[in-house]
């Protein structure tokens, strides 16, 4: 049984009406880990379905492009992996400049495409991952790594001295400044899906068969499709800008 929202519950004519809207998180499966009982949830479903279609996506582009080089014939498909793949190193070129974008370029390829799924996957019937903060949070700190690495590579010890400028007193500002990054990335993301998860749940769960007619399309079109390109653009952007201005002009 689905869990109800509370509040929702009113009289009517004498009929109590209950309608369920259902955007949690559920306990699949339990496993012991050491001592402890942890769960499999729909978060870790739905991520290993994203995971493993976006390796049989990549799979199948890889084919399709090198038996488009064997046979010099090019596909549709294979096409669309070559524009696809031109339009990522531009994007990052764009930034950080065509001398380094080929250092970055898988991996925020590899970033977008996660988010990208990830984000849509509601249209599937799926629960986006990136409605759980535990994802966002961890993409956000992958991210936040690969920032610190290239500040403390290309910068060394101005690293410590960025800390205290420009004044000793700014140092508990500059900290936090610092590790605010991956909170407000992470948190960005999450929100954003997370608002559009639970609207389309309160949409689905408590309107009548016929106001649904034709309407979540549209709804899916806007809360998926647009909302989830628009923050898989946003959090790879604010990838790739807080990466070279670590680098500065290294």
């Amino acid at each position: 049984m689905l869990p109800s929202i509370p509040g929702m519950t009113g009289g009517m004519g004498g009929a109590t009406i209950t309608r369920d809207a259902d955007f949690y998180i559920h306990e699949l499966f339990p496993i012991n880990f050491f001592g402890s009982t942890v769960y499999i949830t729909t978060t870790h479903v739905c991520t290993i379905i994203i995971m493993v279609a976006l390796m049989i996506f990549a799979l199948a582009a890889r084919r399709s492009v090198l038996k488009a080089e064997r046979e010099h014939k090019m596909t549709t498909f294979s096409t669309l992996v070559e524009l696809g793949v031109d339009a990522l190193n531009k994007f990052v070129s764009g930034t950080m400049g065509e001398r380094v974008a080929g250092k970055y370029a898988n991996y925020i390829g590899v970033l977008a495409l996660y988010i990208f799924f990830s984000n849509t996957s509601g249209i599937f019937g799926l629960r986006p991952p990136t409605a759980d903060y535990g994802t966002t949070l961890c993409l956000a700190l992958i991210t936040f790594i690969m920032i610190e690495y290239a500040d403390i590579r290309y910068n060394k010890w101005g690293v410590v001295k960025g800390l205290f400028e420009p004044v000793f007193f700014f140092f508990p500002m500059n900290v936090i400044s610092i590790f605010s990054t991956p909170l407000s990335m992470s948190l960005r993301l999450f929100g954003n899906i997370l608002g559009g998860t639970v609207l389309m749940a309160l949409y689905y769960g408590m309107l009548p068969w016929f106001a649904k007619i034709g309407v979540p399309a549209a709804l899916h079109v806007y809360f998926d499709v647009f909302s989830g390109a628009i923050q898989t653009y946003v959090f790879c952007m604010l990838t790739i800008t807080f990466i070279k201005d670590k680098r500065g002009e290294a």
